[in-house]
Formats: C-alpha cells, structure tokens, sequence
C-alpha cells in the first residue's frame, strides 16, 4: 500500500465514524411504520466505505475549513446514494440480491417496502439539509439545488435509465462516459462542491479546480468497479462478482480490454491529481482519496 492510500484509509475510517454517528441520529428511530424504519436503518446503516461523504468534508478542508461543517451535506449526499441502491438493486433494475456482503433490502424485508424505504431515505436527505441551521439560508438553497441536479434526471436517475437502455448494445467510450458522468460522478461531483460550497468565501476558481476534480474522480470510480467486477472475490466486493457480465452490460474493460481500462484509469488519475495543483497541503486527503478510489479492491 502506497502512504496515500494508508492515508486515505485513515481519514476514511475517522470520516465513517463521525457519519456513521450523524446517520444513526438523523434516522431516529420515529416513523409511521416501524418497518419502513427498519429497512431504512438496514440500508443505510449495515456497512459502507461512506466514499462520497469524506469527499465531501475532504473537499471543506481543502477551502479551509474544519470538515465538521460539512457533515451534514455529507449525510444529505449519502442517504442519496443509499436510496439509489436500493432501487438498483430491485428485480425491474439490476435484480441484485447481494449487497455489502448482506441481502439486498428488497430480500431482506420485500419490494414494496424497499421502494418505500428509498423514496423515505430520498425525502430525508433534502429535509435534512434544509432545516440545518448551521448552514446558512442562501447555502442550503443552493446545496439543495446542487443535490436535485445531481439525484435527478440531469445527473444519476438519468445516468441509470441510460445505463438500462444500453444493456446488451455496444457503446463508444465517450458515450460510456457520458452514462457514467450522470450514473455514478454526478453524485461523487455534488459531494465535492457541496463540501467546497461551505465556505463562505469559496472562489469561482477554486470551486471550478474541485469539479473538475470530481469529475475525473467519477469516471475513475466507475472504471475501478468494473475491474473488480471482471477480477474481484464476491466476499470482498461484497456484491456477485461477473455481475455486469451476466448482464451483459457495457463496460470499461469490455469496450478497452483490462489493459486499456487499467490506462483510462491512470489517466483519470493523473487528471484529478492536476486539478489540485494549486491547493496546498488542506487538499491532502482529497490527493489520497483519488490514490484510494484507483486501489481499493471493493
């Protein structure tokens, strides 16, 4: 392991706890249904890297900021990206019945209270970061508007009705990347400027350096998965390994080869590492984040 990964390892793993803490109080238990509640606590709370949230308090640091601001936008983004894979993984999208090494909440509970359970968590997030009063009226708004943008069919809805509409089809690599922008790096982009939007005083510049950031950072993400769909143990992806294959889903290394999705990647690498050539050391932890999303192994 590199020193930036084992770096990212750490602030990850302080990152998850404190999150981790804010999830459990902000899903408190008082519902209308006990169940509903249930499936909801076991779909956010039964594990997870918790990649987006750190993001997102890496992106405050790195505007010079505690991070402590930015946990609520982090749980906000994280209850997002909660819902949505519960409703990926339901028999009329990816019909998945492992995830994070446990059943699927459509298995664990059934589908109805599945769906019920993403469209409460999609609610959460949004009334979550509204009725913070830490942030300020004018910030929230607009983080509201970022994670709408990001959540809908501008950003992941949309990324995955394409990724639906592409199964069994062969698709170029920018029209595979234009699909993974909106499925999977609209959410990794709302994390990072959501975190950077918490400073007051955040310049066009520097907000403009950390989307761009973002944005190699979510392609790289989604070019890691699908290596480890192709070469990862189902025990430690915590998800059936060949799963996108079985599909027959459109992919990096089915559009480049292994070998040529191993060089996208490091040039996505290569790519968000640049953007952050003008922060100083306060963007460390998003410098290790990018080496982590490229070697994680689940």
């Amino acid at each position: 392991m590199t020193a930036q990964f084992n770096l990212a390892k750490t602030f990850l793993d302080n990152c998850r706890i404190r999150v981790n803490s804010e999830l459990d109080r902000c899903i408190d238990r008082s519902s209308a249904s006990d169940r509903l509640q249930e499936a909801m606590r076991y779909s956010v709370l039964g594990g997870g890297k918790r990649i987006r949230p750190a993001l997102c308090v890496a992106a405050a640091q790195a505007v010079g900021q505690t991070g402590d601001e930015a946990l609520t936008p982090a749980c906000a983004v994280e209850l997002i990206h909660a819902y949505s894979l519960i409703h990926d993984d339901l028999p009329a999208m990816d019909n998945d019945e492992l995830r994070r090494g446990r059943p699927t909440t459509h298995i664990a509970f059934d589908e109805a209270t599945a769906i019920l359970a993403g469209d409460a968590l999609q609610a959460l997030a949004f009334g979550w970061l509204a009725n913070n009063p830490a942030i300020g009226v004018s910030a929230r708004l607009t983080m509201i508007q970022e994670l709408a943008r990001a959540s809908g069919h501008q950003g992941m809805a949309g990324g995955q009705a394409i990724d639906l509409e592409s199964v069994g089809k062969s698709l170029s690599l920018a029209e595979l990347e234009n699909m993974h922008r909106h499925k999977t790096g609209a959410l990794i982009e709302a994390s990072v400027r959501m975190g950077a939007m918490t400073a007051p005083d955040i310049t066009e510049s520097a907000l403009d350096a950390l989307t761009r950031y973002a944005r190699a950072l979510g392609v790289a993400f989604q070019v890691q998965d699908d290596l480890l769909d192709i070469e990862g143990d189902t025990e430690v992806i915590g998800k059936p390994q060949g799963s996108d294959a079985a599909r027959a889903k459109p992919t990096y290394p089915a559009l480049l080869g292994v070998e040529g999705a191993r060089e996208r990647l490091d040039e996505l690498l290569q790519g968000a590492l640049a953007t952050l050539q003008d922060f100083g050391p306060e963007a460390d932890p998003l410098r290790a984040m990018a080496d982590y999303v490229v070697a994680r192994n689940h």
